[in-house]
């Protein structure tokens, strides 16, 4: 199963308090995305980059449980898309352990795509994120 993945983390203060979002999609037989799972949680206080990853890793990690076997991630993360690509260095030690994470996790998968976005085509996880934060 193909899956396009939307994921958000952000931090009110950086660091501060912290949260996640995600909406998994798997395309119908017509090529339509039809929702599968979506979820926000908090994660307490951290930085902007390092929810960034924490998102990425709960949503693979329930894209595994769903079953998927090939993943299409989509952030509006410029910085995580290109360390996550390979075209820039990681050099937040924070982050070095949560990148190796998401590189384990990725063997569980056939596939797994980077793709950044602008922000506003990704209102939904991006809602996720602020709703956590504002009721946690």
């Amino acid at each position: 199963m193909l899956v396009h993945l939307y994921t958000d983390g952000g931090s009110r203060g950086n660091p501060g308090p912290s949260a996640i979002g995600f909406v998994i999609y798997k395309l119908d037989k017509f090529n339509k995305l039809d929702q599968l799972d979506q979820s926000g949680l908090c994660i307490g206080n951290t930085t902007n980059n390092v929810a960034e990853y924490k998102a990425l890793i709960y949503a693979l990690a329930r894209c595994q449980e769903l079953g998927a076997k090939q993943v299409n991630c989509f952030l509006d993360s410029l910085l995580v898309v290109n360390q996550l690509n390979g075209k820039f260095k990681i050099k937040d030690a924070k982050l070095i352990p949560l990148a190796q994470k998401i590189k384990t996790l990725e063997k569980n998968f056939e596939g797994v795509s980077y793709t950044y976005i602008p922000r506003e085509k990704n209102r939904l996880a991006d809602s996720l994120v602020n709703e956590a934060l504002n009721y946690r």
